[in-house]
């Protein structure tokens, strides 16, 4: 297959190199708005750059990933769809509800097929954890507890236009609840605080966040992040039943030492970054598409899911500026 890559940033690049080498995969063609970026990534892994994004869509492309700047997804994606391709696009599908929904709406009219990656659906920790609870051996679920802390703050520009850090951050942690549990959130109530760099309340935002997640069938799930964790990267997440309890992240790369005598573990050095904990379940994510391309598997993240995680975080984000429970109703639109 002929497959197009929008993009070619750090993410970008990642994948570049993951599609080179995927099965099935014959040619790589790679587009970027800054040209030379694209064919320095190209040149490296002997595949081709086009020169602009239009060139990329006259190239004949079987299928299009999409891991360009935040504020042109809705449009690579709608462009896509109008040329017939499938897409996968990295989060967010756009930059508020308001333009998610009317991309969801272009893609079902058009019949069309868009997976938008949440990698942690393609972790093997999650997903032996969702296996376990769709088992039963857990027992009914009463708490979760998710976590994702950044070690070190993004830079001032990436935040102002970040769209927050419900959005941008924790709205992983409302996709993989949501797609472990099988279960929607009814209700949020969530608070934030800023210690660290100004430039965090400068954009309206904060640099460390909770929220308290209500599902329909009364399950509370606790989710937590900050941008400030020196320690390395660490994202876990605990599930707790009435008959058994699993944990995700708990590995011996955890950025977290135990005071208790005697107790040496974790010992291995910590993660540094999102993109070596999630490196192989960036690959699967992407290999997943390649079959969804070749029309060997179904759809396994659609915007649809996208949309109900980014309501979440818009209803987050909504309780704590209002410093009150935002029900989910309150936040959907169509």
């Amino acid at each position: 297959m002929k497959l197009g890559l929008a993009g070619a940033g750090r993410i970008g690049a990642f994948h570049a190199a993951t599609l080179n080498s995927a099965t099935g995969v014959e040619t790589l063609i790679i587009a970027d708005t800054a040209v030379e970026r694209a064919k320095q990534v190209a040149d490296d892994l002997g595949c081709t750059a086009a020169a602009s994004i239009d060139e990329l869509f006259e190239a004949n492309l079987d299928g299009l990933v999409i891991a360009a700047a935040t504020d042109a997804h809705a449009e690579l994606i709608t462009r896509a769809v109008d040329a017939g391709l499938p897409v996968f696009c990295e989060k967010p599908v756009a930059s508020d509800v308001a333009g998610t929904v009317a991309v969801l709406r272009h893609v079902e009219q058009a019949g069309a097929t868009v997976q938008i990656g949440f990698q942690r659906r393609f972790d093997a920790g999650y997903l032996a954890a969702r296996e376990t609870v769709r088992s039963g051996s857990l027992g009914w679920l009463h708490t979760l507890r998710a976590t994702t802390l950044d070690p070190a703050p993004p830079p001032a520009e990436y935040v102002r236009s970040s769209g927050g850090f419900f959005r941008d951050c924790s709205v992983h942690d409302f996709d993989i609840i949501r797609w472990l549990t099988g279960q929607e959130v009814a209700e949020v109530y969530a608070v934030g605080s800023n210690r660290g760099a100004e430039y965090f309340a400068e954009a309206g935002d904060v640099d460390t966040a909770s929220a308290v997640l209500t599902l329909v069938d009364g399950t509370l799930a606790q989710v937590a992040g900050t941008r400030y964790n020196a320690a390395g990267y660490d994202v876990r997440l605990e599930v707790l039943g009435s008959q058994d309890s699993v944990a995700v992240g708990l590995d011996d790369r955890l950025p977290l030492r135990s005071t208790e005598p005697g107790v040496e573990w974790p010992s291995g050095p910590a993660y540094p970054m999102f993109m070596d904990r999630f490196h192989d379940a960036y690959a699967a994510e992407l290999r997943a598409f390649t079959e969804v391309v070749r029309g060997d598997r179904a759809n396994p993240c659609t915007v649809a899911d996208a949309l109900e995680s980014f309501y979440v975080a818009e209803a987050c984000e909504l309780s704590r500026r209002e410093r009150r429970p935002v029900a989910l109703a309150e936040v959907r639109q169509g």
